[in-house]
């Protein structure tokens, strides 16, 4: 039997590496998993018992609004004017997404068809690269690297330039900041930078601004709609699973340019109910009254950051503690560089017990690197770094 947009999906890397954690597990290994990027913070005490309310109210079993509850919309507005000190209209500005994969995924339905192009990261967070595909359109990959290694201010320059050397002219730039898998960070003239460039020519930013809260050492990341003008060409998905550990309720926002945002709520009546309404509620409340949560998770991938880089570092594989994300992106030590990610990664697992990331799986840029997922604790992480110092015996 023949199938339609799934024949051109590579395999999915990650699930080499998965297998043979299970596989070491059953014969009774104890295998730190910094792997998969899958939250382990429970979700605020809060938010749960609002969600077991709610559930309790038969009047909430019913379909809900595709584009969200008003009062969850509203929450998200006043989110972004404390945080941002960005104003958001929240009938016109603001629209609810059952996760940030499903919202960015529907707004590539909206922005491209076949005989398009948009630019995206290289290395990239995987439905990046393939939403554009699953839309019919071509995803150019651009570089994140510079003469400083990935950054955001790199970035800008190379999609600039691809722009102009491409054809067709590609109509939608994608952006990640704080980005999975690099962890590089953006700061706001670059922002600035890339936004007074898409209005020149007609381009549509869409930020995926996933790690929005997930940053250390006071660093506070900035939104792509605190640039002047942003709002006429830029668009931003801001996810709940991170900042408030919610991974698995599947809430997030797209916000921004109202023409792009009405487009996606009109192709959305079409397929969805939108989210169970109460986790809508309990979202809702938890925006507003659990304002502080952010600051707690972010406490503890810190201090788990921390732990990563002081083991690694004294186990002879040099890492600069990133300023951002739940990750970390460690090049392969150079003893072990022609291995490349997937081979590497395989034998960290069976000499060491540690689970990690090939970077390959996101995209080949990443082939000299592996990534570290934050979500074992402290004592743990420290484990994984004794085992690797004793499994990676090239190190010295």
């Amino acid at each position: 039997m023949e199938f339609r947009r799934i024949p051109g999906l590579p395999p999915y890397v990650f699930t080499i590496i998965d297998s043979l954690k299970i596989e070491a597990r059953r014969a009774g290994r104890d295998v730190v998993d910094l792997g998969f990027g899958n939250p382990d913070i429970p979700s605020p005490e809060l938010t749960v018992e609002k969600l077991a309310e709610a559930a309790h109210n038969t009047r909430n079993h019913r379909y809900s609004s595709s584009r969200g509850l008003p009062k969850l919309r509203q929450a998200v507005s006043d989110l972004y004017r404390r945080r941002f000190d960005v104003v958001l209209d929240p009938d016109t500005e603001v629209i609810s997404t059952i996760g940030a994969k499903e919202g960015f995924s529907h707004l590539m339905w909206v922005l491209l068809q076949a005989g398009d192009a948009a630019l995206v990261p290289s290395p990239s967070y995987p439905i990046h690269i393939w939403g554009p595909y699953f839309a019919g359109a071509d995803a150019r990959q651009v570089s994140l690297n510079g003469p400083d290694g990935p950054s955001g201010a790199a970035y800008v320059d190379n999609v600039m330039e691809a722009w102009e050397l491409g054809w067709p002219k590609p109509r939608v730039v994608v952006l990640s900041f704080p980005h999975n898998p690099t962890t590089a960070t953006i700061d706001l003239p670059d922002l600035q930078r890339l936004v007074d460039w898409a209005r020149e020519r007609d381009v549509v930013l869409v930020h995926d601004f996933a790690y929005a809260e997930t940053a250390f050492d006071g660093w506070l990341p900035p939104s792509i709609l605190q640039c002047e003008g942003a709002k006429e060409c830029a668009v931003e998905l801001y996810s709940m699973t991170k900042s408030f550990s919610m991974a698995g309720w599947r809430v997030a926002f797209l916000v921004g340019n109202r023409e792009v945002v009405g487009a996606l709520a009109k192709l959305k009546s079409y397929l969805d109910y939108g989210t169970f309404q109460p986790i809508q509620i309990a979202a809702t409340v938890t925006l507003n009254e659990a304002q502080d949560y952010p600051l707690e998770v972010n406490a503890v991938y810190e201090s788990r950051r921390d732990a990563l880089v002081e083991g690694l570092n004294r186990a002879g594989w040099p890492l600069a503690p990133p300023r951002g994300t739940m990750f970390a992106w460690a090049r392969i030590p150079e003893p072990y560089a022609e291995m490349r990610s997937i081979e590497f990664a395989k034998h960290v697992i069976t000499e060491c017990d540690v689970a990690v990331s090939p970077g390959v799986g996101f995209g080949p840029e990443g082939d000299d690197y592996v990534r570290f997922a934050l979500i074992e604790n402290e004592q743990r992480i420290a484990q994984a770094a004794r085992q690797l110092r004793k499994g990676l015996v090239k190190l010295g």
